[in-house]
């Protein structure tokens, strides 16, 4: 395996943390793998779209999910930088509705992260120019795209003060996630 793989507090989410082979060339790692991904999750990674987002230190994107159906899965990759990567778990019914886990994504251990459809999604910048990719299980849908505060008190995410270099951070967020409405709107 060329992978470790951890099932975060949120059932339907795994951190995934690939072996790097190091020599005098460099690093190469194996950050996706359908055949170890599958005996994971239980299914096949159905990739409709890939996004990057490049951030600079204090970023905040999210909380974001898309309706459920059709749902969105997502593996997410930190190419370059560091940043704090939230899951929530948005499923009405669920027995961990409303539970949050945290796992830090950085150019250093290059995890990644998946999450299944119904699960909200955040990332929060650590350092400047912080880069990730998403592997999406479907195409930019904006009429499924919803937001809830990150800041909500009923959720209380513990969101890091301080960056990656232990500078203090100032939030930065998009109009449209400074505007988005509390969980349980």
């Amino acid at each position: 395996m060329t992978l470790r793989v951890r099932e975060l507090a949120v059932p339907g989410a795994w951190e995934f943390t690939p072996i790097q082979f190091e020599d005098r060339r460099g690093v190469f790692v194996e950050s996706f793998k359908s055949t170890e991904f599958e005996k994971v999750v239980g299914q096949p990674f159905d990739l409709h779209q890939i996004n990057c987002s490049v951030s600079a230190a204090g970023v905040l994107r999210g909380i974001h999910y898309t309706e459920d159906p059709p749902g969105q899965a997502k593996y997410v990759t930190c190419v370059r930088g560091a940043l704090l990567d939230v899951v929530v778990d948005l499923r009405p019914g669920s027995p961990t509705y409303g539970r949050w886990d945290s796992v830090v994504l950085d150019d250093i251990d290059r995890r990644s992260v998946y999450l299944s459809p119904g699960l909200g999604h955040a990332i929060l910048s650590l350092e400047d120019d912080s880069t990730v990719m998403y592997l999406c299980s479907l195409e930019y849908s904006p009429e499924f795209d919803r937001e809830i505060d990150a800041f909500d008190s009923d959720l209380a995410i513990d969101w890091p003060t301080v960056g990656r270099d232990g500078r203090p951070l100032e939030f930065i967020r998009s109009a449209k996630d400074a505007a988005a409405p509390p969980w349980k709107a």
